[in-house]
């Protein structure tokens, strides 16, 4: 093996031509096997294989810097840096980030898992390193989707201006997640299509040099372009195509499939759990995905204003290829584009469309001003579906997605619901979009549960969810409340039950509603004799729910209020239960405090 030998960027300069492909063979097998113990990026990091190591073969890192857009593409470049054990040695599988991180090693410059970054990144190392008079290089690797960002064409077209050595290679593998979308991915086809001679080039027109390589696989290829780019002295784009899944069939046959998987048989590429791969349109809605599509694809047959937009993940709102099919029209993805899935809901609404986003809390923060300047400013009739947003979500600290409800909090107009199960979540999405009369105002959130789907067939709906109207249990003698914000209702019953066994009696509480509180019933349950409210959220305790009831509840001196969430931290790959158990969010833990707090 190769592989095994690889400690840094200079073992690979080392090696002779004939030994590159055995070892990018090798870094496909290792990528492979890794992913198919703890999940991973597939697709996209086997289609990048070759292009690393021609990088790692050109440049030298850490002095010149390579900056990875997303950076979920990073897997060839760890192996290559000294940290090749990740992914050949089961027992260190997890010891790295599926992203780059500067605390793993000097050749990764930046904590990144958010798209189109790196563009502007290297605008900023290479105005650093020119005010001192360096030379050494900057490249950025942009891939999967990532130039339809907004950011991307704010960074390209600055770099433009700034000039000096920037190397920006745009890794072209025809997908982002899903399908590319936008205009710009016709232009990149017609440059392929062309060997890069097509009259009609993006990258030319924002003023950038262009060169084009049609074998993204081609090693030897590679690095003769990059080193005949080493050194330049203006910004050039190197302009490869790649195959998304490159090398193991599975992946190349569904790249959007396998863009991102759980654990999987290599041979028989099985996938062992329930993945973010798409399910058939007519498979069983087993999980809140496919609720919703099932749900929206009802709606849309019914009603041809309602439109599903996606910004590059359609599968989280259960629209694998066969349901987009059937939807046609009333379906659209915008490509990795937050900010104008936003403000473009935001107009389909001001004409008489009924617009439903699905976005990942983490990918929501991009659209903030968005958010509050165009959907709230405009009270504009959207409904947007907040996905991960759970101490369950994704647990890298590049992609955390419980800060949404400090975040949507704030945003004048805006309704965010919290269902605590299917029948609720279904019954908001349904009331959200036949919005009539007074409630026909401002943007409405659902903070979809992250949890396995939950089935409470008792539930009662409400018929209009414009106001918090927080639903009680147990009231009558309870010196203590307990509410529960969505996923977190089945750790209140828990609570509630166990402080009954130590003969307690507390009540619990549904608020159904993430950024405002019920008042009413709040007050109601003080005079009743409730001396505590405990708050339990699935999310940021700094300004998130808890927060609200403690203001609420402010001017009574006769009641105590706690409240318990997760911290405002970046936590990197925690473990779930032991981040919990941290924070007092255990049943045992919460009984424990209510008991103390009573006593007290």
């Amino acid at each position: 093996m190769y592989l095994e030998h690889i400690q840094g960027p200079e073992d690979v300069k080392k090696l002779a031509t004939d030994q590159l492909a055995p070892l990018c063979d090798e870094i496909r097998r290792a990528i492979l096997d890794s992913s198919a113990i703890v999940g991973g990026h597939v697709a996209s990091n086997l289609a990048s294989v070759e292009l690393t190591v021609a990088l790692h073969r050109v440049f030298d890192s850490p002095a010149d810097k390579i900056v990875f857009d997303v950076s979920h593409q990073c897997y060839a470049h760890k192996m290559l840096t000294g940290r090749a054990a990740a992914f050949l040695d089961p027992m260190s599988y997890e010891d790295v980030s599926g992203f780059t991180n500067p605390r793993e090693s000097e050749h990764d410059h930046f904590s990144v898992g958010h798209t189109s970054t790196a563009a502007s990144l290297a605008c900023g190392l290479a105005k650093a390193r020119d005010l001192v008079g360096g030379d050494h290089n900057v490249v950025a690797v942009i891939g999967d989707g990532s130039l339809s960002g907004g950011l991307a064409f704010e960074g390209l077209d600055w770099a433009a201006e700034q000039g000096g050595n920037m190397i920006f290679v745009i890794n072209d593998n025809e997908w982002s997640i899903a399908p590319d979308a936008g205009g710009l991915y016709r232009s990149l086809a017609e440059l392929r299509q062309t060997q890069g001679k097509a009259p009609d080039n993006y990258f030319r027109s924002l003023g950038l040099d262009y060169r084009y390589l049609a074998d993204g696989h081609d090693v030897l290829a590679l690095e003769q372009a990059l080193f005949e780019l080493r050194g330049i002295d203006h910004p050039c784009v190197l302009h490869i195509h790649t195959q998304k899944g490159r090398g193991y069939a599975p992946a190349e046959a569904d790249p959007e499939g396998w863009h991102h998987v759980g654990p999987f048989d290599v041979v028989s590429g099985t996938k062992r759990r329930a993945s973010a791969a798409p399910h058939a349109i007519d498979e069983e809605e087993r999980d809140y995905a496919q609720l919703t599509g099932g749900f929206l694809l009802r709606r849309m047959a019914a009603d041809p204003s309602v439109v599903a937009i996606s910004a590059a993940t359609p599968y989280i709102m259960g629209f694998g290829p066969e349901r987009r099919e059937a939807a046609g029209k009333q379906f659209v993805d915008v490509g990795i584009a937050e900010e104008h899935a936003v403000t473009y809901a935001t107009a389909l609404a001001a004409a008489g469309a009924r617009p439903v986003l699905g976005v990942y809390g983490t990918f929501l923060q991009r659209a903030f001003d968005e958010l509050m300047h165009d959907a709230g400013l405009n009270a504009a009739l959207v409904t947007i579906l907040v996905f991960g947003c759970s101490v369950y979500g994704t647990s890298d600290a590049t992609h955390l997605g419980f800060f949404d409800i400090p975040m949507l909090g704030c945003v004048p107009g805006l309704t965010y619901l919290a269902p605590t199960c299917a029948e609720e979540y279904l019954s908001m999405l349904d009331w959200s979009l036949s919005r009539k009369g007074e409630s026909a105002r401002g943007p409405v959130a659902i903070r979809v549960p992250a949890a396995s789907l939950v089935n409470r067939p008792s539930f009662a709906p409400l018929d209009d969810y414009a106001s918090p109207a927080a639903d009680v249990c147990g009231a009558a003698g309870a010196r203590a409340a307990i509410l529960a914000l969505g996923d977190f209702y089945p750790l209140g019953k828990k609570a509630c039950r166990e402080l009954s066994a130590r003969g307690v009696e507390c009540a619990l509480v549904n608020p159904r509603c993430a950024n405002a509180v019920d008042g009413r019933a709040l007050a109601s349950l003080a005079d009743g004799g409730c001396e505590l409210f405990a708050t339990l959220e699935d999310g940021c305790v700094d300004g998130g729910f808890g927060a609200r009831v403690a203001q609420a509840l402010a001017d009574r001196g006769d009641v105590r209020v706690r409240a318990l969430g997760l911290p405002k931290a970046f936590a990197d790959r925690y473990d779930a239960s032991g981040l919990l158990a941290s924070c007092g969010l255990t049943p045992e833990a919460i009984a424990d405090l209510v008991e103390s707090e009573l006593a007290g």
